[in-house]
């Protein structure tokens, strides 16, 4: 499935509705939060984050970005709290990115672009399994962390070096002792709202958490993370960028923050 969609003019975000419908649906991902529409909620607890750096098991290109991927069988790394009915396990992570510093992140705030955006992608452990997590609106939670370039994040730097071994589609590669604690802004400050994945198949089903806090990572590192690449080791090089999806309609859907 994956070659009936990507991020060129001929099968872009543009074109995804005709092979997955659900694309103008009504809870779509990403969005452009306005602030001054945003709802302050007292009622939300603060996210409560729990990862194990045991758990992290491989990095794989897929084609469209890069997988950090978990061992998802127990209660190890974990995610409560904020508007979520339960616990939450983590699957993998991954990013968006442009072809320059100043856009690539998919969700913005009020208009305003950041150079990238990590996805943390956790499911509802009352599914029993993340497919069938994701056929439930409730089912999945992913938290959204923007990049700015300034400061390299050196907690990032040993994903950033794991690029080299997964250049081309398909590549995988082992990947141990990882904490991506370490990606989360110090403030865990978040913003709220029912959404969809933002890649195909745009399933609704995603508790989207979106930290008002960016973390800061280098020029350097985000010029690696253009470094890959979208083909196989078969066919033309074409770099990895430009990988995010635009706002989608908010469609009458209340976005609520967990802070003044």
């Amino acid at each position: 499935m994956a070659h009936l969609w990507g991020y060129d003019s001929h099968n872009g975000p543009d074109h995804w509705h005709k092979s997955f419908p659900i694309a103008k649906g009504d809870h779509q991902s990403p969005i452009n939060i306005i602030t001054k529409e945003v709802h302050y909620d007292p009622s939300l607890q603060p996210l409560k984050i729990s990862y194990d750096a045991s758990t992290v098991r491989t990095i794989l290109n897929n084609g469209h970005s890069f997988n950090v991927e978990f061992d998802d069988s127990e209660d190890k790394s974990v995610l409560t709290g904020g508007a979520l009915p339960g616990t939450y396990r983590l699957k993998q992570f991954h990013f968006h990115w442009g072809s320059c510093d100043d856009h690539g992140a998919e969700h913005t705030v009020d208009g305003v672009k950041y150079a990238a955006e990590l996805h943390l992608v956790h499911w509802n452990t009352k599914y029993g399994s993340f497919s069938d997590a994701a056929q439930n609106c409730d089912g999945l939670a992913v938290i959204g962390i923007f990049l700015k370039v300034g400061q390299a994040r050196p907690q990032l730097q040993k994903i950033i070096d794991a690029l080299d071994s997964i250049q081309t589609q398909g590549k995988k590669a082992p990947l141990t002792n990882y904490d991506p604690s370490g990606l989360l802004p110090s403030s865990l400050d978040f913003w709220t709202y029912e959404g969809s994945l933002t890649t195909p198949p745009l399933l609704e089903c995603v508790i989207w958490n979106v930290l008002k806090e960016p973390i800061s990572v280098s020029h350097e590192q985000m010029v690696k993370l253009r470094s890959l690449l979208f083909n196989n080791e078969n066919e033309t090089p074409c770099h990895m960028q430009d990988n995010f999806r635009p706002p989608q309609p908010l469609k009458g859907r209340k976005v609520r923050a967990s802070f003044h």
